[in-house]
């Protein structure tokens, strides 16, 4: 309807609706709110709204339970999801962070212990995604609708620059780990603007969306391989959002073949924002005896907790 996250309203729907999810939730695994352990919840990053009524809302149910609050932090939650399904998804591994808000390449050594390479120095692929469905008229989120109507186009027809991506880099340089994904959006609009009255808008728009899908993708495999062969990692994870595309599940694990990788991919559930990968970190962090006071407040940016220099 929007078109986008609009923060005041979905601060307003989490507010009615966190106390019946939290209920439906504990009801459904066979539970009653006694039986919880202690209480995880995201504090960071994220719309700060939104995660402020999550943080309100746990730190009162953990004080009325009296059980221990545990803060998790969004990014490191991901990094924690794709173990749900995949046991060998475990550190040491190269980790790829892809989703509508984030985009970060890093070297995991152990869990809390955490290298970041590279990072977007403007828009997150996830959100490339959702600009470039706009353009094309597709729905939002954008980032499937863009790979189905891809799948369709030719993608001899629109080489779009790699974006950061030089024959000269070097392991050292700047930018040898960091994406960018503002350029390839204004391409992709010159693209969709400059129509041909003699070819069919529909095609076109699907040669577009390959292009447009064939110049990240790429993109992403070539650094997250840079960061998997400078470290010696032989895993390979992905995460968030924008894991979910298939051609770059496929992309990255026939790149990683050739280094004796392997590569591993959440679902779709578990690669979208969920609550089993927060309880998952949120466990490590019990554990540990990482425990947040009732003074924890919400933050929309903050690093990733364990990040080494």
């Amino acid at each position: 309807m929007f078109g986008g996250v609009v923060p005041e309203i979905a601060s307003r729907i989490h507010l009615t609706s966190i106390v019946p999810v939290v209920d439906r939730a504990i009801t459904s695994a066979g539970l009653a709110p006694a039986d919880l352990d202690a209480v995880a919840v995201t504090y960071a990053p994220g719309l700060v709204g939104a995660l402020l009524v999550g943080v309100s809302y746990a730190k009162a149910l953990a004080f009325g339970l009296g059980r221990p609050l545990i803060a998790v932090h969004h990014l490191e939650a991901h990094l924690f999801a794709t173990a749900l399904e995949h046991t060998d998804a475990v550190p040491p591994f190269t980790a790829l962070l892809v989703s509508g808000g984030h985009t970060m390449l890093l070297d995991v050594a152990a869990w809390g212990a955490y290298r970041l390479l590279g990072a977007t120095r403007d828009d997150a692929a996830g959100e490339a995604f959702d600009k470039v469905a706009k353009l094309l008229g597709l729905p939002y989120p954008g980032g499937r609708h863009v790979e189905v109507l891809a799948t369709g186009g030719d993608p001899s027809r629109f080489k779009f620059t790699r974006p950061m991506l030089r024959a000269n880099q070097h392991l050292g340089d700047p930018d040898y780990f960091d994406v960018s994904f503002s350029g390839i959006k204004t391409a992709v609009l010159q693209a969709v603007q400059a129509r041909a009255p003699d070819v069919d808008e529909d095609q076109r728009h699907a040669d577009i969306a390959r292009g447009f899908q064939d110049a990240v993708v790429d993109t992403l495999v070539e650094k997250t391989m840079r960061g998997a062969s400078a470290h010696g990692r032989r895993r390979i994870v992905l995460g968030g959002g924008v894991a979910c595309n298939h051609a770059l599940a496929a992309a990255m694990r026939a790149r990683a073949a050739t280094i004796g990788a392997t590569v591993y991919a959440p679902s779709p559930r578990l690669a979208t924002d969920n609550a089993a990968m927060v309880a998952r970190a949120g466990l490590f962090h019990l554990e540990r005896g990482d425990l947040a006071g009732l003074d924890l407040n919400a933050y929309a940016s903050r690093p990733i907790p364990g990040l080494m220099s």
